[in-house]
């Protein structure tokens, strides 16, 4: 499985639920006082990732406040295809986070810094970001830029007595632009175009190629042989969304997400979700997700033989692929009215079940069984599930 995409997701989901809950409600005003714990658990795909957090938001005065965020998050097991080459993954990430927002008059100023290290793997983001409300809060434009730098390792010891080689540098800069829209008093709809160049060394050093041994004679099995990358990277994306409030107070919320990329990768993603409240004590909501994208050009589940192409990659998430989300969420607010120096408290659990569908990316654990030759293996699937829980303190 994608276990670095899923560590970046869990992180972040981590580091920013505090804005997520806070901003839908103000929309120029610094959020309040809070304190969140998080706790994450995801297994799908031969991977197991907990991961723990504690997120602190301190407001100073009316226009200046700070967020924290310390995660820590737990990886063991082998995705299928770092299964090829017979490795086990056992690793711990620690990701550290720090914003501070200003704010003056309707525009919001916000600078943060993230760094998250890895035994083989050490990256650094600095970001920066602007919000703008404009005719009589009707509308707001958001920009932000990010400046990732990675420094990427592979261990070649055990998961226990690792050995380190480092093998290069990565650099990632992220351009957002994002546009809200209230066009009723029951619609709002808004447009985000996000743009990431990527550039150094962009290859998973734990995975690999495979190709045939004696071309084109399939009996003969196959070899492995290392990843060719290009060293540049260009995405475009560009996603709208509508909510739409229903009269008992519940909301709709629909949105496309439109992806391409200078790998030949085109992916759309639609979403749809609900959210209902129960007086002043819960919030449920449902979603469902469907993504599909086609794969890299430089990607094949089986070349004919080592060096047929300048780039080449046998990695899932390059693969062509299609999967579904289902899940759903509950707030309860344990302290809707507050108790002491506490204004309100609220425990959050949230549960997705992922099934994912590889269009040409095949299953190896069938091959050596007398019915399968190299690349008429089925192709692979598998179902995950992801748990999330955290609780929030405003005081």
């Amino acid at each position: 499985m994608k276990v670095a995409a899923v560590q970046r997701i869990l992180g972040r989901v981590a580091a920013v639920v505090t804005l997520l809950l806070i901003r839908a409600t103000c929309a120029d005003v610094l959020p309040d006082d809070r304190a969140d714990l998080f706790y994450s658990k995801y297994s799908g795909g031969g991977m197991d990732i907990t991961g723990d957090s504690v997120a602190v938001n301190k407001k100073f005065t009316e226009n200046i406040a700070a967020q924290l965020n310390y995660f820590v998050d737990h990886v063991s097991g082998a995705s299928i295809d770092v299964l090829s080459q017979a490795s086990q993954i056992r690793d711990e990430r620690i990701q550290k986070s720090a914003a501070l927002e200003f704010v003056h008059d309707k525009t919001t100023y916000t600078a943060s810094y993230t760094s998250s290290i890895e035994r083989d793997y050490r990256s650094h983001t600095a970001s920066i970001a602007l919000k703008q409300d404009m005719f009589g809060d009707l509308t707001t434009l958001s920009l932000a830029f990010a400046n990732t730098v990675d420094k990427v390792g592979e261990n070649n010891g055990t998961a226990f007595v690792p050995v380190i080689d480092w093998l290069g540098h990565a650099q990632s800069r992220s351009y957002d632009i994002d546009w809200s829209q209230i066009l009723t008093k029951n619609l709002i709809a808004g447009v985000n175009f996000n743009v990431i160049t990527d550039n150094g060394y962009l290859a998973n050093p734990y995975r690999a190629v495979r190709f045939l041994r004696a071309p084109p004679n399939l009996a003969a099995g196959y070899q492995l042989g290392s990843q060719m990358y290009p060293d540049t990277r260009t995405s475009t994306a560009i996603q709208g969304e509508a909510k739409y409030f229903l009269p008992y107070r519940a909301a709709v919320t629909g949105s496309f997400r439109y992806f391409r990329d200078t790998w030949s990768i085109v992916g759309k993603t639609f979403e749809l979700d609900y959210t209902h409240p129960i007086k002043n004590i819960w919030i449920l909501e449902g979603r469902f997700r469907y993504y599909t994208q086609n794969h890299a050009d430089f990607y094949s589940d089986l070349f004919d033989y080592a060096g047929q192409y300048r780039f080449e990659a046998r990695d899932q998430d390059l693969a062509a692929q299609e999967n579904y989300t289902i899940g759903a969420k509950a707030t309860y607010a344990f302290l809707p009215n507050g108790w002491k120096i506490f204004k309100r408290a609220t425990v959050t659990f949230d549960a997705s079940r992922i099934t994912f569908h590889y269009l040409d990316f095949r299953n190896i654990k069938y091959y050596g069984l007398p019915q399968y030759q190299p690349g008429t293996e089925p192709l692979y699937q598998f179902n995950a599930t992801v748990y999330q829980v955290y609780m929030s303190i405003f005081f």
